[in-house]
């Protein structure tokens, strides 16, 4: 390959002029595997993380094969939320600048909370690719404001968040009403056993293209601080005094918790902004714009919002409470040391937690056990190392209790003398068991 590893995949010259303009040397390792097969009309199902260049992996194809003098709708975008879409949308017309095709390709973003009406009108004139949410797009073609049965590709993209928001029925009536023979492209982070019934029902034989699973950047750091009785917040702001983050994302596993944890920082001095599904729309674009000027430091959230919404430049996730599956640590963490760059998360932990922490480590992951006091980093000991020590501490124990002579005749307090002998015969067998050591 020469200089630019994108030569291989034989784009039209003005794709090449993008990828300059775009700085891409070396496709991202779901660029390579998908870009060919895309540029081949194949449907594909493509499963990776968030931040491994998947948009531009269909944009750039998608863009190679536009036909200028079809003024027709040629290929769909969809996205679980407003947020997304717009990104998304961003990043078209990104390419159409770079392009130098302004006038040329027209694109249009359907979304939520803007005017219909203006959009119908605009729509008058049909877009060569459009991009937005399902719901609204789905309404504008049930009032004959656009039609998308030209569209010779469709792009299901963050498939599992769409399928968890509820919105895979607007993108059923939508293919319902696209060509049978339609280019399914459908990205997805991970595969729900709901989706696979979607996809058998549109796709005879996809190709899947699944990245090997990475379940983290490889410049993370992961610490994890044990709970032990304290309040999370009070955990948080000793954190705050050991890191000086760009911008850290404090995951909650609920609205609840989000909105009662962001109140405490509040109060406590932090510059926190919030973020969860329960806002709406209008105060999410506010926060967003807060989050993009630097207003905030710390950021709380809820999965659901931070799946659905790129936030730029996090220098550190803190999980105020670890989620319940590894799935959801792996989307939580890939928020930060985004391409190539360092990013550190930092979970809080009880005992429950232990069993998804195993599971982790057990897929290679290397957590830190760390404390933090007065704004200090101090090491600590693993939970194995303290479950090796509590077995141990019980073995003696019981070990103690068996080496106490019963007692011939019960007379008072004997209860109590019997507790003395174990206690001695147990601080005899620590004794030993250090000495063994």
């Amino acid at each position: 390959m020469s200089q630019n590893q994108f030569e291989s995949f034989h784009f039209k010259p003005i794709m090449y002029d993008v990828v300059e303009g775009l700085k891409f040397r070396k496709p991202t390792e779901i660029q390579e595997k998908v870009i060919p097969k895309v540029l081949k009309g194949q449907s594909i199902i493509g499963q990776s993380s968030t931040g491994s260049g998947k948009t531009h992996a269909y944009l750039l194809p998608l863009f190679n094969q536009i036909k200028v003098s079809k003024r027709q709708v040629q290929f769909v975008i969809t996205a679980p939320t407003r947020e997304l879409a717009t990104q998304i949308y961003d990043e078209v017309r990104k390419i159409i600048k770079l392009a130098n095709q302004e006038g040329s390709w027209i694109a249009k973003l359907l979304v939520g909370g803007t005017d219909k009406q203006k959009m119908i009108e605009k729509l008058k004139e049909p877009p060569h690719i459009v991009v937005g949410t399902p719901g609204r797009i789905l309404d504008l073609v049930k009032e004959d404001a656009i039609c998308i049965y030209s569209a010779e590709a469709f792009v299901i993209d963050e498939a599992d968040l769409m399928l968890d928001l509820g919105f895979i029925n607007d993108v059923d009536q939508l293919l319902i009403r696209s060509k049978k023979d339609i280019q399914l492209l459908v990205f997805s982070a991970t595969i729900p056993q709901r989706l696979e019934h979607f996809f058998r029902k549109y796709l005879e034989n996809p190709v899947y293209v699944k990245l090997a699973d990475q379940i983290s950047p490889e410049k993370m750091e992961h610490r994890l601080i044990a709970v032990k009785h304290r309040e999370e917040a009070d955990i948080i702001i000793e954190i705050s005094k050991a890191i000086n983050p760009y911008l850290a994302i404090i995951f909650t596993n609920g609205k609840e918790q989000a909105n009662e944890l962001s109140s405490i920082l509040i109060s406590k001095g932090l510059d926190v902004g919030l973020i969860h599904g329960g806002l709406t729309p209008r105060e999410r674009k506010r926060v967003l714009k807060d989050i993009q000027n630097l207003k905030f430091q710390y950021v709380v959230a809820t999965d659901l919002a931070a799946r659905g919404i790129n936030i730029k430049g996090v220098s550190h996730v803190i999980n105020a409470q670890i989620p319940k599956e590894e799935e959801f640590y792996i989307h939580r963490v890939g928020r930060t040391a985004r391409a190539g760059m360092e990013g550190t998360a930092i979970s809080l932990y009880q005992e429950d937690d232990l069993t998804l922490i195993k599971k982790l480590e057990e897929k290679g992951l290397h957590f830190t056990y760390v404390d933090v006091r007065n704004g200090e980093w101090k090491e600590a000991k693993s939970w194995n190392e303290r479950h090796l020590r509590t077995k141990t501490t019980t073995n003696i124990e019981k070990e103690a209790w068996k080496r106490v002579p019963k007692a011939k005749k019960v007379k008072p307090g004997y209860k109590k003398k019997m507790k003395q002998q174990q206690a001695s015969i147990k601080r005899q067998l620590t004794k030993k068991s250090k000495y063994k050591k």
